[in-house]
């Protein structure tokens, strides 16, 4: 199924601009250019917002309190930016469960130009493993803290590589994961209710 393509709906606009509550920075320029050609669903847009946010606080925490661990910033953001842009052509999977998306979107963002390294997350993001990247794994956990969901042994295999790029104990870090995380949740409710008032139709 081919994502529709058109202007941008009013809607869709005010889901990339609106303020929100806690306030959400904007997505990247490419992206809210990438969106608008898809005509992506405004309930859409409001979710990549949401979680590029968190994306964003989780990056920042992570520059500041393990700047021994190199990662590549601005592919994370992307990643958790266009995670969801399969659910153009699969908008079932906007409000219930289903996986065809995340083929979908690589494969999308793939057509558009962007590269493997940046489309991946697309693909990877409902799934982690021992030999993934900390971008994906930031990614993924930004998929779920965003909502107030934590996910053990996603945040575990954080815990370890920051562990590891530190040399700090395992509880130290994670202690101080855990203090990060439950702050973002913390804003959940928030976060939720500006998807919620964005329409999945534009």
């Amino acid at each position: 199924m081919s994502p529709s393509t058109g202007s941008p709906s009013g809607a869709l606009r005010r889901a990339l601009s609106e303020a929100g509550e806690p306030p959400l920075r904007p997505l990247p320029d490419e992206v809210v250019g990438l969106l608008e050609k898809l005509a992506a669903p405004p309930r859409l847009a409001a979710h990549l917002r949401a979680v590029h946010d968190v994306a964003c606080s989780l990056a920042d925490w992570l520059e500041k309190q393990h700047p021994e661990l190199p990662f590549d910033r601005e592919a994370a953001l992307f990643g958790a930016a266009t995670h969801d842009i399969g659910k153009t052509s699969h908008l079932e999977e906007l409000s219930g469960p289903g996986s065809a998306h995340e083929q979908a979107g690589y494969e999308l963002l793939l057509s558009q130009g962007i590269d493997e390294e940046r489309a991946r997350f697309a693909r990877t993001h409902a799934s982690w493993g021992a030999d993934v990247g900390v971008e994906d794994l930031l990614v993924s956990t930004a998929d779920k803290v965003w909502k107030a969901k934590r996910v053990n042994d996603l945040e575990q295999l954080l815990v370890d590589r920051l562990a590891v790029a530190s040399g700090q104990p395992t509880w130290e870090v994670f202690m101080a994961l855990d203090d990060v995380l439950d702050r973002i949740a913390a804003a959940a409710d928030g976060r939720l209710a500006f998807q919620s008032r964005h329409p999945v139709a534009g």
